[in-house]
């Protein structure tokens, strides 16, 4: 069967669509060319096309009809609306209707190549990523883990496999690579999967609380103590509980959780009598824990308790491959959201994106598309705007790039950027960690962004 991507042609210019059915053949498109808008809408048939190119005004039912007769039997089918008298009013119509993109007469051959061959190649992108996210769905019954590349595909055959089997697994990789996902992908699979998923990061409570927090505690156990309070062990009994960042446990905490790994059992704070739980154990950690170990900050029983099966997330930085995956899903995810129409990154941006390091990972390319897309004015995420959320390297092809666009343009989202980052130091009181985490960017770049825009203290405070 031929792969040539099919294309159908509506237009009611004969001549017209000789040219364009030629133009398209001689590029290696299968085409088939209407002069008769019923005709071709009447034979239409979802999956037998991989895109519409149609005029928006002919005789009897023009172009925006076609859209919709056409949307309707088939969702994805992207369609590019050809028109001699485009309107910001028309253009608006036809893309809230399920547009592709517009072109306008006159236009040169080239022109339509270049935008048949984006039409198609974003709906490949969309399609791939589709079919991935089934696959994962029917595989492992979670569909937020986005990517083809081969470490990711191996990571989750190994999920499959230790899924099953009711033993502690350790997660490792640095943050915002997706442990957290991992940890519910492998609860999801499991025969503990109708009981409860409980997470906790061991960083964020203090080491007065976080006893109480797993554990529970006795009324009178302590000063406020004035009931007795299950822990999330107790919470999570006959499911898992899973122990995000790790390596911050106490070390009276690492000793209690120690005895219930070996005895299935544990004291309440305050408590004589022991309490006896059915609950599995998963373990996240971004730092070293053979290194904590070696300086005595965490115990080396623990460790070999929590770390039975080890799986390690690689940085986004070495799935390059699977970045155009993840930001279309993400421009997918924020477009349900919100009713926009943003139809991806555009060339030099995705160029950007996938050359970018993204010490944030997984996290910070989220954060990055949500603000450009919170900016962006236009379908596409541009270079401009999202250099405005991410580092870009001195004499990178990408700076010198963005120092040739618009003047004006660039100095208007630099206020943006100035704003933003006020606006959001305001809502943080000042706290310049917060404000990075709630940006996808690391503190380093926040203190440079400060200083590049001189904003003092009083201008959030």
């Amino acid at each position: 069967m031929s792969d040539k991507k099919r294309i159908m042609l509506i237009d009611n210019e004969e001549g017209l669509c000789r040219m364009m059915e030629a133009v398209l053949r001689d590029n290696g498109f299968a085409v088939k060319a209407y002069t008769r808008s019923f005709h071709a809408v009447e034979e239409y048939a979802a999956g037998q096309w991989d895109l519409v190119v149609t005029d928006i005004k002919m005789p009897g039912m023009d172009g925006i009809e076609v859209l919709q007769k056409i949307k309707g039997k088939d969702p994805s089918v992207p369609v590019i609306m050809i028109t001699a008298y485009a309107t910001v009013e028309m253009s608006i119509q036809a893309l809230r209707k399920g547009a592709y993109d517009m072109l306008t007469k006159p236009f040169e051959p080239e022109e339509l190549l270049y935008r048949v061959k984006n039409a198609l190649s974003h709906t490949k992108l969309l399609v791939e990523n589709r079919e991935l996210r089934e696959e994962l769905v029917g595989k492992f019954r979670f569909d937020n883990i986005i990517g083809a590349a081969e470490s990711l595909k191996a990571i989750l055959e190994k999920v499959e496999k230790v899924a099953v089997r009711d033993t502690s697994v350790l997660i490792t990789g640095e943050s915002g690579t997706g442990k957290e996902l991992i940890a519910q992908a492998i609860h999801y699979n499991s025969p503990r999967r109708d009981k409860k998923f409980v997470a906790i990061n061991c960083g964020a409570l203090p080491e007065s609380l976080l006893e109480s927090e797993l554990f529970g505690h006795r009324k009178g156990a302590f000063t406020g103590a004035r009931e007795n309070r299950q822990g999330l062990l107790e919470t999570a009994d006959g499911g898992t509980l899973f122990l995000d960042e790790v390596g911050n446990l106490p070390m009276n905490v690492q000793k209690t959780l120690l005895r219930f790994l070996q005895e299935q059992e544990f004291h309440r704070v305050g408590d004589t009598s022991p309490t006896r739980v059915d609950v599995r154990i998963l373990s996240a950690t971004n730092t070293d824990l053979k290194a904590a170990v070696k300086r005595g900050e965490f115990r080396e029983d623990l460790y070999y308790r929590l770390n039975v099966v080890n799986i390690h997330l690689p940085p986004l930085r070495e799935r390059q491959t699977d970045i155009p995956l993840l930001a279309a899903h993400f421009i997918a995810l924020q477009n349900r959201k919100f009713g926009t129409q943003v139809k991806g990154l555009s060339a030099k941006a995705l160029e950007l994106a996938c050359s970018y390091a993204w010490p944030g990972n997984v996290r910070e390319l989220k954060n990055v598309i949500e603000a450009s897309m919170a900016m962006e004015s236009g379908d596409s995420l541009t270079l401009p705007v999202l250099a405005q959320f991410i580092e870009l390297p001195h004499g990178s092809a990408s700076q010198r790039s963005l120092d040739g666009e618009d003047g004006e343009y660039t100095r208007a989202l630099s206020r943006f950027e100035m704003d933003y980052l006020k606006g959001l130091l305001q809502k943080n009181h000042g706290n310049i960690e917060a404000s990075a985490r709630e940006a996808g960017m690391n503190m380093a770049t926040i203190y440079r962004k400060i200083k590049k825009y001189s904003i003092r203290k009083e201008d959030y405070s």
